[in-house]
Formats: C-alpha cells, structure tokens, sequence
C-alpha cells in the first residue's frame, strides 16, 4: 500500500495530488490498525474460551472422580488435557507473536510513508513560496471613530496551504482545510479543529486557550479547519492570537479574547495586524493590497 501511494507521491508535483495521497494513506494507515485491533481482540478471545473450556471440563472431571476415584482413565484423561491446554497456549502465543511483529513492520512502514510525505510536501511549499509569494487583499471597515473590522479577500487553489506555512511553519493536515464547513452537530458551528494529528474526537471545538496551546504545540502539522491563525507580537513583548476565519466571499480576522474571539478590534490592534502583514511584504514575502472602507 505504502509503496504504491508514494510511487504516485513522486510522480505528480502538485499540492493538491500529495495530499490526496496523504489522505489516501491516512485512511489506509487507520484500517490497518483497526484489523490488528480485531486481530488480537480474536485471540484473546480464542484463548479465554480455551480456558474456560478447559477450566468446565476439569470441574466435570472432579465430580467423576469423587464418583469412582480408583479409574485410571480419570487419571491419563487429567494428563491428556493438560498437554491439550499446553499445545493450545503454545500456539496462540506464537500467533501472538506473528500478530505483533507484523504490526511492528506496518506501523513502521506507514510512519516512514507520512515522514516522507511530509517532508516532500514541506520542500514543495517552500519552493512555490519563494518563486510566487501569496497575495492578499485587506479590507478595512470602520465601527466608529476606534474600532473597526478587517476581512480579507478569499483566497483559493494552494494559496491557504501556502500562508498555514508562511504564518506558522507548519502544514495544514488538509488541502482544502480552509473552505470545510462541515459539521458532525448540525446544531453546532464547524469545529476548528480535526479528529487527526494527536486530536482525539473530544477535543475538536477548544475555547480559545487550548486551541491556542494547540496551535503553539511542536510538531510539523496542525489539524485546524476553516481558518488560518497567525500570532502577532505586541510592542511590550508576547504574542497576541488571531485568526482569519472563512466567512463566504471573505475571511473575517478576529483576535482571542478569554475564552472566545472578537472581530471587533480596536484601532491599536487593527493597525498591528496589518503592520505585520506589511512586513512579510517588505521581507518579499507576501503580496499585500490594503484598501480602507
């Protein structure tokens, strides 16, 4: 399985197809751990009945000996089921055995497939950031005489996968994160984050803290869904957390407040936003377009 989908992998140098592979895999990767779940559930299975077998037949056997204690039969028949539960036991284990280094190599394949996936689709995104650096269209709207709202024009193709790295320096666990509105609650909002990654399903909808620690955790990927984030230094020192979260025609930038977001934003922290796009536009980084409504 493995080899094939990175012989594809290799073969075709778009974003997209890549992480059509990486899905491809991931899918694979849980089916095969689900068959070696069920796999020892079965043994473990085989081998408690075994012994309950083997445990009911003793019982029976104790109750013919108190009948007629003097019968050898009894005797070679306790011998006969040891050596039965013996061969059983042996066999089940090297079953268990097999089972488990079999599980071993493919765990250990399917990890040196997504190693290799990501570190292909890492040179591919910085390449395309250096020959072609995204472009956005920021649009300011005023609310009053301090606070305003800032929406950005939607992007498309590759170009969300290329600011996730720009922004954070780590892949998006989907190509088409940024425009996925689905939901598993139709009561409830998309969740920002994926059931992938090290997200267990529990922990897709985080109150602004834990999806910031999320955020901030190592590793090469974050599994977030429908919006970019990007953290913004203040001029007294930290970091402030905003995201541009996918609304229609545009995305909406929005700044962590407690345990939610604001697109409410003040002045301070409107100009600050956009000075630190300005800056990965000087740094050639980033195409930039501000327009004020």
């Amino acid at each position: 399985m493995t080899h094939g989908a990175l012989a594809r992998l290799r073969g075709v140098e778009t974003l997209e197809s890549a992480y059509d592979v990486w899905l491809e895999l991931r899918v694979a990767h849980g089916a095969a751990r689900l068959r070696f779940q069920e796999e020892r559930e079965r043994l473990e299975q085989q081998g408690s009945f075994l012994v309950g077998a083997v445990r009911a037949a003793g019982q029976e056997r104790a109750a013919s000996r108190e009948a007629a204690p003097a019968e050898s039969a009894l005797v070679s028949a306790d011998a006969s089921m040891r050596d039965f539960l013996r061969q059983a036991e042996e066999k089940l284990s090297r079953a268990r055995e097999v089972l488990a280094r079999e599980e071993a190599e493919s765990e250990a394949s399917y990890q040196a497939a997504f190693e290799e996936l990501r570190t292909t689709l890492q040179d591919r995104v910085g390449r395309y950031l250096a020959a072609a650096p995204p472009a956005l269209r920021l649009l300011l709207r005023k609310v009053g005489a301090t606070r305003a709202i800032l929406h950005v024009e939607r992007v498309s193709g590759d170009t969300p996968v290329l600011l996730m790295y720009l922004f954070t320096g780590r892949l998006p666990s989907r190509h088409g994160f940024l425009f996925d509105d689905s939901t598993e609650d139709v009561s409830l909002p998309p969740a920002p984050l994926y059931a992938e990654e090290g997200v267990v399903a529990g922990e897709v909808r985080p109150e602004a803290p834990a999806l910031i620690a999320r955020v901030r955790a190592p590793g090469p990927v974050l599994p977030v869904k429908g919006f970019l984030p990007i953290f913004v230094p203040r001029p007294g020192g930290g970091e402030d957390f905003f995201r541009l979260l996918q609304r229609g025609p545009v995305m909406e930038v929005e700044v962590a407040e407690g345990p939610g977001f604001r697109s409410i934003l003040t002045r301070e922290e409107s100009e600050r936003f956009a000075g630190h796009l300005l800056r990965l536009k000087l740094e050639g980084k980033l195409e930039l377009e501000v327009e004020a409504g």
